[in-house]
């Protein structure tokens, strides 16, 4: 159906998809997520994996219907599912939606068109915002050019947040781009124009309004949930290794300090006030001349990772790189209004869609589950092949992301077969993607429920897991 463009997905998905299971070795796999414990809003997730980029040519992300692949009655697939929707767990009335991925007809429709809180799968619209309106290809760079002094050089950020403060790395996605050769390059250039002495200024302009959303729970930065929105960070602000790891209060002014520091560790004299981390903020001049220039991995890769492993910082930069594109300020509110415009764009119809961020980080998105299935259907299509890295950065059941450590026990079937975005708050659980039925027929599905009862949050997930593993095992024509 899609040929992966870039990714963390490859040929061993499709085989999942196709054959399922058995036989594949997950000793490896990205930890899911953990338990909700208030006050944070949202549970651990996994640090972005520095994911390898597969060969060219990769093999197609959804395996093709097999011959003759029937679609499935809806009658009998509704019976089907129906324990599954029946938890009580999901609470009394969750939403739920399931189509035929080749053709859109619906075969199921629960509450379908209210809006319910989506939690993380709101970042598949972030997804398809990013690759329809960025491209694929498309990537964020980060540039030291002349300041407006002669004993000046401005670090200007440019949307990468995943820089390493070492050497940068173009086989993996987070640390593609590396701190010390911006700096190496800088210094070079630097002593070919007989420079001995700069002061560093930090040019972090690209984004405006506050760094923190006001519907993020309290608790979210500190539990490593998610950093503060800036257009410039090393590992995305953490302070130390490690998922969940606190973030610094300011990224991008950190990120500038450690470039200062390895500036002045190859040779370059620094301001007297720039010695001890004293980086000051100044506007660069458009027209300045570039002295180094380093770029991050491109736009479908980062939207893979923000798919599997479910980052939220990562999609609320990409958010804002969108809002810029289309001419708009690099805020919470222009991002949202921004990706839901692309969404539309696209031709899905986004009544009943109302985002005050991208993640899904927080109680203040509306989505409807249909919404989130005609997203999956056109994007299983050929009609936009930018949005293959929506397809292909989902997580498989029992194998990746968020939902590695998912599909044991009463859903081992849908162990490999499942591949899905997940999505939990407090009181809120959701999963929507793919799964090909046991005729061989791919379908696309969403189930949201947010009005998840105190303490259920497991038996939520469960429930979803069982719906989706029903669906594997559907021969329902």
């Amino acid at each position: 159906m899609r040929r992966a463009v870039v990714g963390v997905a490859g040929a061993a998905t499709a085989v999942l998809l196709a054959g399922g299971y058995a036989g594949l070795d997950v000793a490896g796999a990205v930890p899911g997520p953990l338990t909700t414990t208030p006050p944070p809003t949202a549970p651990v997730l996994p640090t972005a994996p520095a994911a390898a980029v597969p060969a060219a040519g990769a093999a197609p992300v959804l395996a093709p219907p097999a011959a003759g692949a029937p679609v499935p009655d809806p009658a009998v697939l509704q019976q089907r599912v129906a324990a599954a929707l029946a938890d009580p767990a999901l609470g009394p009335a969750p939403s739920a939606l399931v189509a035929d991925a080749l053709t859109g007809e619906v075969l199921l429709s629960r509450a379908a068109d209210v809006p319910r809180t989506p939690a993380s799968t709101t970042k598949l619209l972030t997804a398809a915002a990013a690759l329809h309106v960025l491209g694929p290809a498309s990537r964020a760079a980060t540039t030291v050019v002349e300041g407006t002094s002669p004993d000046e050089v401005v670090l200007v950020a440019g949307g990468d947040v995943l820089l390493s403060a070492g050497a940068g790395d173009p086989g993996v996605v987070a640390g593609r781009a590396g701190l010390a050769d911006l700096a190496d390059a800088t210094a070079s250039a630097l002593r070919e124009a007989g420079r001995t002495t700069v002061a560093v200024r930090l040019d972090d302009g690209l984004f405006t309004g506050p760094p923190a959303s006001p519907v993020w729970g309290a608790g979210d930065v500190a539990a490593g949930y998610v950093a503060p929105i800036a257009p410039l960070a090393v590992d995305e602000g953490r302070l130390v290794p490690g998922r969940d790891a606190p973030r610094a209060a300011d990224p991008a002014l950190e990120a500038a300090r450690t470039f200062a520091r390895l500036l002045a560790e190859r040779g370059v004299a620094l301001a007297p006030a720039d010695v001890d981390g004293g980086v000051a903020r100044a506007a660069a001049d458009p027209a300045a001349p570039v002295l180094a220039r380093v770029e991050s991995a491109t736009t479908a890769q980062l939207v893979e990772l923000v798919l599997t492993a479910s980052d939220n910082t990562l999609a609320e930069v990409l958010g804002r790189r969108v809002a810029l594109a289309g001419g708009r300020p690099g805020t919470f509110e222009d991002a949202a209004a921004a990706v839901t415009q692309a969404v539309a764009d696209l031709g899905v119809d986004v009544t009943g869609v109302q985002l005050q961020g991208v993640s899904g980080l927080g109680h203040g998105n509306r989505l409807p589950a249909r919404v989130l299935t005609d997203l999956l259907v056109l994007a299983a299509a050929d009609t936009h092949p930018e949005l293959s890295a929506l397809v292909s950065g989902l997580p498989v059941a029992a194998v990746t992301g968020t939902l590695a450590e998912r599909y044991g026990g009463a859903a081992a079937a849908g162990a490999g077969v499942v591949r899905a975005k997940t999505g939990t708050l407090t009181g809120v659980s959701s999963l929507a993607g793919y799964v090909r039925d046991a005729d061989g027929r791919p379908l696309a599905f969403a189930v949201l429920a947010d009005a998840v009862p105190a303490g259920a949050g497991w038996g939520a997930r469960a429930a979803e897991d069982a719906f989706a593993t029903a669906l594997a095992g559907c021969g329902c024509s």
